[in-house]
């Protein structure tokens, strides 16, 4: 009975070694699961995705473009879970997961700095300027003007580059003195400009307009939101007169999806979006 047990156990011992050896430790399938937190409305996801792809963690499906979404990924090596999160969320969650890739002003918020702290950055972000957007009806209108003005100003641009070191660039071609010559202020003297914006970068840099705008005695009223779906309502509605807080990708979409008759009036800024560690302290875990 001895010797039956003794051989059972090393016929036990040869299978798990030669299991062993067959493994793969160094293959990214046997490896455990990396995740990865993607913003979860439709723009920021393929822009997070195209990031990712650039840095060659997946491959995406080349007809998908800048509506791209975790099911068009064509391959993914590392066997990646995406967590598909609100995009102001992902800082919070991001001692959750490997990595996360989160927009500058939502980074910026949570002490994150994409030039000093991100892993990889956009190359290129022309395509996702923020910009001030108002209903169709007020495009041409002088209240308008006078924002755009304010906000296309050499003293917002100055700001911006003195403040954010990069995380946060203007693309305001020629900044002028924050006047716009074919508006008449003192028909304006008196108004007030209400503004829905999320409270970094974009409220902080509706702070300076607001002090130019006050030399023509027009009061800017900032309101601040912390989500992407309300600033835009609020202005479809008429509750609120402009909002700066979205790209145009964005802004075509929700316009598409909710029947809104948004537009944008001024593109002002580009917030590099990058990817950020979790678990992860570098890209190691998706360099191969």
């Amino acid at each position: 009975m001895k010797k039956v047990i003794a051989l059972l156990l090393v016929a036990v011992l040869a299978t798990l070694t030669f299991a062993a050896c067959g493994k793969k430790t160094d293959d990214p399938a046997n490896a455990a699961q990396l995740e990865v937190a993607v913003p979860n409305d439709p723009t920021n996801e393929a822009r997070a995705l195209l990031l990712l792809e650039a840095n060659g963690v997946i491959t995406l499906d080349a007809a998908a473009g800048i509506a791209a979404t975790v099911a068009d990924i064509t391959e993914n090596p590392y066997n990646i879970k995406f967590r598909e999160v609100e995009a102001a969320q992902i800082p919070n969650v991001l001692q959750d997961v490997d990595y996360g890739v989160i927009n500058a002003n939502y980074a910026l918020a949570a002490n994150l700095n994409p030039v000093a702290d991100a892993l990889a950055v956009e190359g290129s972000a022309s395509a996702y300027g923020n910009v001030l957007a108002v209903h169709e009806d007020n495009k041409d209108a002088d209240l308008t003007k006078a924002l755009v003005a304010a906000l296309e100003s050499k003293a917002v641009a100055d700001y911006i580059t003195a403040t954010y070191n990069g995380a946060v660039i203007s693309v305001v071609d020629n900044p002028g003195d924050g006047t716009d010559a074919s508006v008449d202020y003192a028909a304006l003297a008196g108004q007030t400009i209400t503004v829905a914006a999320s409270p970094t970068p974009h409220a902080e840099i509706l702070a300076i307009a607001k002090e130019i705008l006050a030399e023509k005695d027009i009061t800017l009223d900032i309101i601040e939101y912390d989500d992407y779906v309300q600033p835009n309502l609020v202005v479809d509605s008429g509750d609120v007169y402009a909002n700066y807080f979205q790209h145009v990708p964005y802004l075509d979409n929700f316009n598409t999806e909710n029947n809104t008759k948004l537009v944008s009036v001024a593109v002002l800024h580009v917030e590099p979006m990058g990817i950020y560690g979790g678990k992860q302290a570098t890209l190691d875990a998706v360099k191969g």
